[in-house]
């Protein structure tokens, strides 16, 4: 099963976001703790992605909700499944293991669905999101030379989540909602590094995100520097998610599409959160929105990122089927 061959056929459909569907189920600490971390010494509520391990079956319901809505491409529960995330909540020790289930239990059901209709395979995305640190800023406005992080302490974290996602099954890797280049650097030199310990490759996905309405990215890079930055390495696709709707996305992803040696992917929040925190967008309104992109031919990945649910991703999905997927001089 090659994804290249589907991308060739067709735009494919990533889906929506995980963060919101697990807030529909009103979880309490005791379902993130489970029995085995009951003695956890501190609180582990908001860590979705030990879910995997305690709750995997409201992680399988999502992943099937979003098949069922027509999604091709699954994203593992692993967004903040580093080593160096995974220290807010004192389980550096679990980053291993917690990559390696999430993938395991999104394979598990893409596998199923491939099984009942081969003719529309199912991909697992193994997510590798850009931790809480950055390696370009300073968090100490008072020290700007001062960084949290190192180069080569982000790439060894990057390198095991990337090893438990592929050893889990996953079949590509998404380095995603980069807003440090450096950070998606590091993680890119991890798994060329991993590629060269397996000798085996797997499609690597970039997608950054635009922090406001400057266009450009939280270390201070515009769209095309971002473009630049990473298209050193043989990506599968580039794109942009997170952050802002698909409205506010429209210009900078006509950059990608117009120069982007690569497939070119757009996964955008449900409009901009209103004074709560809370998506408004309706899936209707956002179709109407993301179909400007797939109309002018500018996408080959498209999917939703906060605030999106499977209905979203099901109007998606209809609209993907409309259209021709943007042509590229692939070099992957």
């Amino acid at each position: 099963m090659d994804i290249r061959k589907e991308l060739k056929r067709r735009i494919l459909v990533i889906d929506g976001a995980m963060g919101t569907m697990i807030q529909r189920y009103t979880l309490s600490e005791e379902d993130f703790r489970g029995e085995r971390f009951k003695h956890h010494a501190h609180p582990l509520k908001g860590n979705n992605d030990l879910l995997s391990i305690t709750r995997p079956d409201i992680i399988q319901a999502i992943h099937r909700q979003y098949l069922e809505a027509g999604a091709d491409v699954l994203e593992t529960n692993t967004f903040s499944s580093t080593s160096i995330a995974q220290g807010d909540y004192r389980l550096e020790s679990l980053a291993y293991e917690l990559n390696f289930e999430s993938a395991r239990i999104a394979k598990e059901v893409a596998v199923e669905f491939t099984n009942l209709n081969p003719a529309q395979p199912r991909f697992v995305a193994g997510a590798m999101g850009p931790t809480n640190k950055t390696a370009s800023l300073s968090p100490d406005v008072n020290n700007p030379g001062y960084r949290a992080i190192t180069f080569d302490e982000l790439k060894e974290a990057y390198y095991e989540q990337a090893k438990g996602l592929v050893d889990g099954g996953a079949d590509l890797l998404l380095i995603e909602t980069v807003f440090d280049t450096l950070n998606a650097k590091a993680a890119l030199f991890a798994v060329s590094q991993l590629f060269e310990d397996r000798k085996r490759e797997w499609p690597v996905m970039v997608s950054g995100t635009i922090t406001d309405a400057s266009g450009r990215t939280l270390s201070g890079q515009t769209t095309e520097a971002f473009l630049v930055s990473v298209s050193h390495a043989p990506l599968l696709s580039v794109g942009l998610n997170c952050a802002l709707g698909a409205r506010q996305l429209r210009p900078y992803i006509q950059v990608l599409s117009e120069q982007a040696p690569f497939y070119v992917s757009a996964y955008p929040n449900a409009g901009l959160p209103n004074e709560f925190g809370q998506y408004d967008q309706t899936p209707g309104e956002m179709g109407e929105q993301v179909e400007e992109f797939l109309k002018a031919g500018w996408l080959n990945l498209v999917g939703g990122c906060c605030g999106t649910t499977p209905d979203h991703i099901r109007v998606l999905a209809g609209l993907a089927k409309k259209y021709k997927p943007r042509e590229v001089a692939v070099h992957a």
